[in-house]
């Protein structure tokens, strides 16, 4: 599966079914993408409209990935507001599709986010964070982050089960 990446491609009704498919099926099968299993559409279709209303408004930009007409990964870059953090963009809402997960689908992902951050005029770095006890900083330091920061139970996925929020760095 070669997946076609897009940034800023209108989001048309196709699209968000798409892209609410992806988050939904992503987190149902362990996604740590705000969510923790079993969902619903319906409980990802608050969040994914705010984050395309932030691209809408030109806050947030989207990187889906495609077969075909299909998404299969996506991911947002948010601008930083902050006057003295301009310098570096968010990477939000990483997520692949069980069905291209295990094939290169989220490391092609990660390299079409930087690309598109590294087009992006006075952007030096890119930050993201991620949930532990899930491995996923050892594969965003695969895609060459580095662990920057970690605050030790700060997310809590269930009665006694907190993660910690890790912080992680990728210059440009």
């Amino acid at each position: 599966m070669a997946l076609f990446f897009v940034a800023d491609p209108p989001v048309t009704r196709s699209l968000r079914a798409g892209l609410l498919e992806t988050w939904t099926d992503a987190s149902n099968a362990g996604g740590a993408i705000g969510f923790v299993p079993p969902i619903s559409p319906r409980d990802v279709e608050p969040l994914l409209d705010e984050q395309l209303s932030a691209v809408d408004q030109g806050r947030m930009l989207l990187v889906v990935g495609l077969d075909g007409d299909e998404v299969r990964a996506a991911g947002f870059i948010e601008r930083n507001t902050h006057r003295l953090m301009q310098h570096w963009v968010w990477v939000k809402t990483v997520m692949v599709h069980p069905e291209a997960q295990g094939r290169g689908a989220g490391f092609a992902l990660m390299l079409a986010l930087a690309a598109q951050a590294r087009s992006m005029p006075g952007i030096e770095a890119v930050r993201l964070t991620c949930r532990g006890g899930l491995g996923l900083e050892d594969f965003y330091a695969r895609c060459g982050y580095k662990e920057v920061g970690r605050v030790p139970g700060a997310i809590r996925v269930g009665p006694g089960d907190e993660r910690d929020d890790i912080t992680m760095l990728l210059p440009l």
